[in-house]
């Protein structure tokens, strides 16, 4: 999440010292004078599924569609757009639906930024999401922005808390302990080899578990760089970015933090008592529901897939226009060819289509299984 103020000409407050990798990136992307608070936002500094094509906000839209038949049409229809920047993708998805559709529909913008001038009068704009939402929570982008602490491997096979200096440079603090431990032993357990890394993903974890309770019956959704279990990268994902290139990450303030996603571990948060044991499926596998509370609430498992998958499902494949359309209607053929260029680059392997899509329902079917 971002916020509209603008930059302070020193930067972020320095720290008092090294501090963890979490405390350090919380104060550069989002306290005063941060990153997030420039007022250029992220579209400034790198391009998400929002910006590359309106075809994501309409495929966002037809999965509220979705979300909104399986809710039996309900009077009002929330859309909840989590981490929203300068609103694009709640706009954008306002702008694609149905006029039937639309004139129920409520708009959330939920971002720490202040709401920029000429936003579409139809969007609320919260700090927090709103309680009790009825229709369909979305955060593209938005954990990975969630500071995390990074642990590295010492010679004795201890891992230990990485800090940081505003600077950028490093040195290995404590040993990882309580909560922290118990999340690298279940979610990204390092080997006894000096020099591994993990990002601690538990602070994730608790804000997608807070972002899913907020929905009462519906579907929450996060996207993001994302990894599982049996994928783990030995030396973290830890990186920033800096007018469109990728930079070393350092907690000044002049460029984003971010990591990649424990998906799988967020899954198994995302219901009421998730942060407890794994189901019988394995880590990998968010568990079904066990408890009285959730099966109240109607929470099956969660469900990872790709963007590529997802919005395959969602009419969005990136094939070519048949030919004979050149001939017959020209412009039309022009217009349909940059369409699939677009959506090809929404479901690109190796780049989008790679994304990780985490779905959780909430006392509804899965609306894309």
């Amino acid at each position: 999440m971002t916020d509209g103020t603008t930059a302070g000409a020193q930067g972020p407050r320095a720290g008092d010292g090294p501090r963890g990798w979490r405390a350090a990136a919380g104060t550069a992307l989002y306290g005063p004078g941060g990153f997030y608070r420039r007022p250029e936002g992220p579209a400034g500094h790198f391009r998400t599924s929002v910006h590359a094509s309106p075809l994501f906000a309409g495929a966002v839209a037809r999965l509220l569609c979705r979300v909104d038949e399986a809710l039996g049409r309900p009077p009002v229809l929330d859309f909840v757009d989590m981490g929203a920047g300068r609103g694009e993708l709640v706009a954008g998805v306002l702008a694609a639906l149905p006029a039937e559709v639309a004139a129920r529909a409520r708009g959330y913008a939920v971002e720490i930024a202040h709401r920029p001038a000429r936003t579409d009068g139809r969007i609320t704009w919260l700090s927090e999401p709103p309680e009790a939402v009825t229709g369909l929570l979305f955060a593209n982008e938005w954990l990975d922005n969630v500071p995390v602490d990074v642990a590295e491997v010492d010679s004795a096979g201890v891992p230990r808390l990485v800090l940081v200096a505003d600077d950028g440079s490093e040195r290995l603090g404590a040993p990882v302990d309580g909560a922290d431990a118990d999340w690298l032993a279940r979610w990204w357990p390092l080997p006894a080899e000096e020099g591994l890394r993990a990002e601690i993903g538990l602070p994730r974890d608790r804000a997608w578990a807070d972002a899913v309770a907020t929905v009462a019956r519906g579907l929450a959704v996060a996207v993001d760089y994302a990894h599982t279990l049996d994928t783990r990268p030995p030396f973290g994902t830890l990186t920033g970015f800096r007018e469109g290139r990728e930079t070393a990450p350092v907690p000044d303030g002049s460029c984003d933090i971010t990591a990649h996603v424990a998906l799988d571990a967020c899954a198994a948060a995302g219901a009421p008592h998730g942060l407890a044991e794994p189901g019988p499926g394995g880590p990998q596998s968010p568990r079904e529901p066990r408890s009285d509370t959730e099966a109240a609430r109607g929470l099956p498992a969660a469900r990872l897939l790709t963007q590529r998958d997802a919005l395959r499902a969602l009419e969005i494949t990136g094939a070519r226009p048949p030919l004979a359309l050149a001939s017959t209607d020209p412009a039309a053929y022009v217009r349909a060819l940059a369409g699939a260029g677009e959506a090809a680059e929404l479901t690109a392997p190796g780049g989008l289509g790679d994304f990780g899509w985490l779905l959780q329902p909430v006392g509804v079917p899965d609306p894309l299984a």
